[in-house]
């Protein structure tokens, strides 16, 4: 039977009470109170049995606090990586910039905002724009950024993303402007690059951005597609002007070193058989000298030995020599080719220089001979 029930005695009502009523809450806050005092030891209770305000003690009061404090200040702990920069703004003003580490910033009062300082971002941009001399190019190109300074990153510009990209189509209108289609397209490229990323970074400066610009890459430079055709068969020309000039370059760097080469080898012989007569006139005219000298010492000897000397040089190329005697009406024939086939030395088919001067001796006591034969015939 339940404790509501018709006939359901005293002790079905779990509240004890003698009505059937629900339980005064009074009363269990009175219960819970004396509870706490029991436990922190401390207020006391006051007020009717009926009714009355319940107090809650004070060292309740400093114990919620403490915990308050303690819970308020674990919330202010937070960690800066080593790739981060942590700006920290004290009831939105700006305070510090926080290096990594762990750090402590009072909750509520302070703004804690972790910034990636190392991380390369990137940013593209493809337009048509009018070059310098009134041409209308298609370029893309695309820039790589970090952040320098997170302070002005977070707090000097509302939407620091979309300033670079308007500053980055600014300085490359304003470079392009600058330039020649050719440059442009071709080999002014790099140069291009450069400038652009030098007059963007001024501008970011001039924000006070914070961005650091790392590096500006152009990607592609080309005439608009409804021209294409024509700037390709242009380009192809000049690249064929090129190679034609190249290779003329390299037969004319091939040519004229080699014709150089022969003119100074010429000058080199010439000279060395300018030296060469000369050191052949001087030792001539040394041997003459020294001719001289011995012919005064003993004339009949020298000028014998001189003769000896003619006619070994005039027999050397000689094979017959026809003698006329002095005084005698016949004619003598040397025949030298045979005497040297018979002086000559044969050995396994190769032939040994034969001794001109022993040849020579050889004819000269030939001749002595028949001449003195000659004059006692004479006689």
């Amino acid at each position: 039977m339940a404790w509501n029930e018709p006939g359901g005695g005293k002790d079905n009502d779990p509240w004890g009470g003698k009505n059937q009523g629900p339980p005064d809450l009074d009363e269990a806050l009175k219960k819970l109170q004396e509870k706490l005092n029991s436990i922190f030891g401390g207020g006391k209770k006051s007020g009717g049995s009926n009714g009355g305000d319940v107090k809650i003690g004070a060292s309740t009061l400093v114990v919620i606090g403490v915990l308050a404090v303690v819970v308020w200040g674990l919330f202010g702990f937070y960690q800066v990586d080593q790739q981060e920069r942590a700006v920290v703004l004290r009831l939105g003003v700006y305070s510090e910039t926080v290096m990594p580490g762990l750090r402590w910033n009072p909750p509520l009062m302070d703004e804690v905002n972790k910034i990636n300082v190392t991380k390369v971002r990137g940013v593209a941009s493809r337009g048509q724009m009018l070059t310098e001399d009134e041409n209308i190019v298609d370029v893309a190109l695309s820039v790589q950024y970090t952040v320098a300074d997170p302070a002005n990153f977070l707090l000097k510009v509302k939407s620091p993303e979309l300033s670079l990209e308007h500053a980055l189509e600014s300085a490359l209108r304003h470079v392009v402007g600058s330039s020649k289609m050719d440059q442009v397209i071709t080999e002014g490229r790099e140069q291009i690059a450069v400038d652009t990323q030098q007059r963007l970074q001024d501008y970011l400066d001039t924000y006070q951005s914070g961005i650091l610009v790392a590096k500006v890459n152009i990607e592609d430079a080309q005439a608009p597609s409804q021209v294409q055709d024509a700037f390709d068969d242009v380009t192809r020309a000049k690249e064929d002007r090129e190679r034609l000039k190249n290779e003329a370059e390299a037969y004319a760097n091939g040519i004229i070193p080699e014709a150089r080469g022969a003119a100074q080898r010429q000058l080199e012989e010439a000279q060395a058989y300018k030296e060469q007569v000369v050191a052949r006139a001087d030792g001539e005219a040394q041997r003459f000298a020294n001719l001289y000298t011995e012919y005064r010492k003993a004339p009949a000897v020298t000028r014998e030995r001189l003769y000896i000397d003619a006619l070994e040089t005039l027999y050397t190329d000689a094979t017959k020599v026809m003698v006329d005697v002095d005084g005698g009406n016949n004619m003598m024939y040397l025949p030298i080719d045979k005497l040297m086939e018979k002086s000559a030395t044969v050995r396994k088919g190769s032939q040994e220089e034969v001794d001109i001067r022993a040849l020579t001796d050889k004819v000269v006591e030939q001749l002595r001979r028949d001449t003195q034969t000659t004059r006692r015939e004479g006689r």
